[in-house]
Parts: structure tokens; C-alpha cells; sequence
């Protein structure tokens, strides 16, 4: 993993020697309401998260004639065509404006993910402090070339991707900065567990050099919480007030006890990796005086008498010689009466 941190306008820090960042994806789960997104934003920060991130169109600047005019008919349709529906689910400028006041309130981080280059430079005029380049542009060179020479950190996802094409991808931001966030991810929404590859994540933190993370689609907690314990720098996972909301993406997302449960466990994992080396806590230095066994007189031993393995046995608690030493104890001698059913403790022995 790398050993940069990249510090945060706000002072928040991402990196190896911080917490996990963790990130709430709103995206267009807010069904284009600015009080349910409002809701959403107090949702997520007292459930932990770090950040909230929301994703923002301009639909001339993102479709052509055809793809806005194609219908869009289907169970999650917000409009009978697919500008129609991509405008349902759209926030204004403005509204963005007034979600990163109260996420800067809460003490959360806010920014989006602009889909063109409209939309990314309207992020970018909001003073955000991460940019987000979605998976599904990451092969869209003047769009890394327009979130590179502004300087902010750069959360880059890898959905969808081959190596060829990462490869690309960052060495085009590298070509302005460093503060790079590459994130593992599967694009399928949920994503099968069996697709997942966590371990992908650890080879592009080796290939590149930089943080990584891993943006997570399935349904469930468990390939987040095991992607921390991996070394996981930054978690995104898609977020909902209801699961069952009209959409594509709310099947793929957490609920706020769900997220708050997810939170938890990362913050746990990331106390149990903190360690490294094998000790014994003084936790279990109290079990091992009560758990252990020590060498215990089978029979009466006088004292000067040489002891054999027949004079002795192992016994509760784990307060006097260890049986580690029992072929060393065989042979020594008593310098006192040991009675029979006691601890032998090592002034007993010469």
C-alpha cells in the first residue's frame, strides 16, 4: 500500500496511518428531492460516515439527440424518455450549494461526481474538496485532463476497466498530481460475491503506487468490512432511506442501520489489525494463571529428594512451574516437603 496521506482542505486526512474513509454514495437515490437528500445527508453522517458523495448531469452536455429521446418506459422510469427521466432525479446547482452547507454543518464531507464536463466544472465552482471520476469515465481522457489541472484529490474508480485502460487513466492524472484515490470496483449493481476480487485491490495498490480503496455493490457487509481488514484506505458504498424505493441503484444500497452497522465493523477491524507482532495482553496473562496447568506433586516429596516423572503430574492453576519444564523438573531435588496434590513453584527446586 502507499505511504502518502492526502490531507483535506477541511483537515481530514486519507490514507495508511488514518481511519478509513468512509463514504456514503447518495448519488440519485434522493429521487431528485432536495429534502429527502437533505434527510439522507443527516442520515448518513449519524450513521459515521465521513463524506457524502451525490452525482450530478447535464443532460445536453452528457447524451445526444438519440439517447435523449429514447424512451425509457420501465418499472424505474421517472419520464417517458431518458432525458425526461435523468431530469427527475436532478438536483440544481443551487440545491447542491445548500446540501454541501449542511453536510458542512454535520462535520461530513460533500462532493459529487460530475457525469460531463458541465457538470464537473459546476462541482468544481462549489469548492468541493475531492473530485470523483465514476468508473464509467475513466477512460474519458479531456474529463481526467479537466479534474486533474484543478489540483484537488482525485477519487478514481475502476469498474469496468481493464489494466490497459488504468493504466492510461492514471498516468493522465499523474501528469498533474499524485493525490490520487484508486478505487477497486465491479459495475454490476448488485454485484455477485463470487465477482467481487478484493485481493485486485492490493495488486493495483502495488502497480501504481497509490491509495486505494474498493467501491462496493453488493448487497451485503461482508466483502466491505474484509476489504478494510485488507488495508482498504477509502470504503464507498451506495446509500438509501429505503431499499425498496423506485430505482436502480437502491437495491445495491445500505439502509442507515445498515451503514451504521458497516461503519462499526470497519472501526472494529481497524483496531484488530492494528497489532502486527505476537504478545500476550495482560487480559490473557489473568487467563493464564487461572486456565493454565503447572506441575503439581502426585505424591508426597520430601525434602532433598530427588524427583522422577512418577513423583509428579499436571495440574489447575497456571501459578506455579510450567509444564514446559517437565523433563527439566525430573531430576532436580526438593529443598522443601512438597505434600502431594500441591503446586511445586520454582524455590521448591534445587
Amino acid at each position: 500500500m502507499n505511504s502518502n496521506t492526502i490531507k483535506l482542505a477541511s483537515g481530514k486526512e486519507i490514507g495508511p496511518e488514518s481511519p478509513c474513509f468512509i463514504i456514503a454514495e447518495i448519488g440519485n437515490n434522493h429521487q431528485g428531492d432536495i429534502e429527502l437528500a437533505k434527510e439522507m445527508v443527516q442520515a448518513a453522517a449519524s450513521s459515521g460516515a465521513d463524506a457524502v458523495k451525490l452525482q450530478k448531469r447535464d443532460v445536453d452536455a452528457l447524451f445526444t439527440r438519440e439517447g435523449k429521446d429514447a424512451p425509457y418506459t420501465g418499472a424505474n422510469s421517472f419520464g417517458p424518455t431518458y432525458a425526461e427521466h435523468r431530469l427527475a432525479l436532478e438536483l440544481s446547482v443551487e440545491e447542491m450549494a445548500e446540501l454541501k452547507k449542511t453536510a458542512d454543518r454535520l462535520g461530513v464531507v460533500f462532493f459529487a461526481s460530475g457525469w460531463d464536463h458541465v457538470s464537473l466544472a459546476q462541482m468544481i465552482d462549489l469548492d468541493i474538496q475531492l473530485l470523483k471520476i465514476c468508473s464509467a469515465d475513466l477512460v474519458n481522457i479531456p474529463m481526467l485532463r479537466q479534474a486533474g489541472e484543478t489540483g484537488i484529490p482525485v477519487i478514481l474508480s475502476s469498474g469496468m476497466s481493464n489494466l490497459d485502460e488504468v493504466d492510461t487513466a492514471v498516468a493522465e492524472l499523474k501528469k498533474y498530481h499524485n493525490k490520487i484515490i484508486l478505487l477497486h470496483c465491479n459495475s454490476s449493481y448488485p454485484c455477485p460475491d463470487e465477482e467481487i476480487c478484493l485481493p485486485v485491490m492490493l495488486s493495483l495498490g502495488k502497480r501504481y503506487g497509490l491509495i486505494t480503496g474498493y467501491s462496493g455493490h453488493e448487497q451485503g457487509l461482508g466483502p466491505s468490512v474484509a476489504a478494510a481488514a485488507l488495508g482498504a484506505n477509502v470504503i464507498e458504498r451506495h446509500f438509501t432511506m429505503d431499499r425498496n424505493m423506485r430505482g436502480t441503484d437502491h437495491k445495491a444500497s445500505l439502509e442507515p442501520e445498515e451503514l451504521k452497522d458497516l461503519v462499526g465493523m470497519i472501526r472494529e477491524t481497524e483496531k484488530a489489525m492494528k497489532v502486527t507482532e505476537k504478545c500476550v495482553f495482560s487480559g490473557e496473562q489473568k487467563s493464564a494463571r487461572k486456565l493454565r496447568k503447572s506441575i503439581a506433586a502426585k505424591t508426597d516429596i520430601k525434602t532433598g529428594q530427588k524427583i522422577t516423572h512418577d513423583m509428579i503430574t499436571v495440574k489447575c492453576p497456571g501459578t506455579g512451574v510450567s509444564p514446559l519444564l517437565w523433563d527439566k523438573v525430573a531430576g532436580m531435588t526438593a529443598t522443601r516437603e512438597i505434600p502431594a496434590d500441591t503446586l511445586i513453584h520454582e524455590g521448591d527446586l534445587e
